[in-house]
């Protein structure tokens, strides 16, 4: 469901006053699911099709323009924010016509590559349109635009057709990325326009680039506190590791495991030797500036 690392600013806020202050206003936004209410990965077999030899290459340079132009990678909070409210009409526009561009692609005909970027752009740039469709909002969860009674957020709705194929974010996701590359990093790269989320990175994902950008994606998050911290004997995760837990080895000790692989080295240490319980939480706040 991104930025550079976050400087000393950002870092040394969630270890002073900042930190506090951070904690009590995250009581007002946390929410805790079951990991039972994550929609299981189940393949799409449409599009598992692709072409190896395809030379083909999808231009994302409008959305790498946008995404330079209104992240704001240096928040002292050390969450990236999108400065939605800045967005001028020209680059809605803009923005609109890249989400239309890419709904005219033939998917299936691209090599595996060119797809995984392909999937990560379409999911962000469409959250960042509806946000903006929508804007203001609280939270996305407020856009209650998927079908079903008690539906909450979004992602549910068809809001793309591809090769005649209606298309949800629930299907890019849950049916498409998780399913056809289990590289549980893709939670790294999709965004849910909500500080609990891992950033949205200030450019656009590129068959030269995505692997730089998923490592730095599970660096950052997984070394924010929203991520995971230490708070006495208790390790505080978010959520996303209880909704998919089975994307990483399906046991808390191999969530564990996964985060030792990415923390940096103190807090690596100090996973390894953490005996305590886990608890979870998601800040679903919108991660306007």
């Amino acid at each position: 469901m991104m930025r550079a690392s976050p400087d000393g600013m950002g870092r040394n806020m969630w270890t002073g006053i900042g930190l506090p202050l951070f904690l009590s206003t995250l009581l007002f936004a946390l929410d805790v699911a079951p990991a039972a209410a994550a929609p299981k990965a189940e393949p799409w077999p449409f599009w598992a099709a692709n072409d190896p030899g395809s030379r083909t290459s999808i231009d994302h340079a409008p959305w790498d323009r946008f995404l330079k132009k209104y992240v704001v990678t240096n928040h002292p909070s050390g969450v990236n924010r999108v400065r939605y409210a800045s967005v001028t009409p020209d680059d809605r526009k803009s923005l609109d016509a890249y989400v239309q561009k890419l709904q005219q692609v033939e998917v299936t005909r691209l090599n595996r590559s060119e797809q995984k970027a392909y999937w990560i752009n379409l999911y962000n740039a469409l959250t960042v349109k509806v946000v903006l469709d929508h804007y203001p909002v609280k939270s996305i969860r407020d856009i209650k635009i998927s079908p079903g009674v008690f539906s909450s957020g979004p992602w549910g709705a068809k809001l793309a057709t591809i090769q005649g194929q209606k298309v949800s974010f629930d299907d890019i996701e849950h049916r498409v990325l998780r399913p056809l590359w289990k590289d549980n990093r893709v939670h790294y790269a999709v965004n849910c326009a909500s500080i609990g989320c891992p950033n949205l990175q200030p450019e656009a994902y590129t068959p030269a680039n995505t692997e730089a950008l998923l490592e730095r994606g599970s660096r950052e998050y997984v070394n924010h506190p929203r991520g995971a911290r230490i708070a006495g004997d208790r390790l505080q995760l978010s959520s996303i590791y209880e909704w998919f837990r089975a994307d990483f080895g399906g046991s808390e000790e191999s969530v564990v495991r996964h985060l030792q692989s990415y923390a940096e080295p103190v807090f690596a240490e100090k996973l390894k030797s953490f005996k305590g319980k886990l608890s979870y939480e998601y800040d679903w706040r919108i991660n306007g500036p």
